[in-house]
């Protein structure tokens, strides 16, 4: 199970996989980065919690410039994020990002279902 995660988490998520930008557990580097494990613990949360709470549009939007400036900028400069911001700023971005998705899948089916009355009706 362990080595299945190791090769097709990198490919799902296309992380690169460098091991100075990864947490390590007793010695063994995650299967992918910091930032992509704060990707998938963002997704997961959100999966979670949304039934529950969900950010509205505008925050979910906002809760993904973080990573994209950092990235963005450790892409364009000398600049060198951390770990632990990686992590945080990619948690924040699968939250928006899920939460997006979760709620435009919500919107296209109302406007479906409302269509489908429409079009019904004689």
């Amino acid at each position: 199970m362990i080595s299945w995660l190791y090769v097709w988490l990198p490919r799902f998520c296309g992380c690169h996989c460098r091991d100075d930008r990864s947490f390590h557990y007793h010695g063994r580097r995650f299967p992918v980065c910091a930032r992509c494990t704060g990707e998938l613990v963002g997704i997961l949360a959100a999966a979670l919690c949304y039934p529950v709470f969900h950010l509205s549009v505008a925050w979910a939007a906002v809760s993904m410039i973080p990573m994209v400036l950092d990235g963005g900028i450790q892409a364009l400069s000398s600049y060198e994020s951390t770990n632990g911001r990686r992590f945080i700023t990619g948690l924040l971005f699968g939250c928006g990002l899920l939460s997006l998705f979760f709620t435009s899948t919500a919107f296209a089916f109302q406007w479906g279902v409302q269509l489908g009355m429409k079009l019904s009706v004689p």
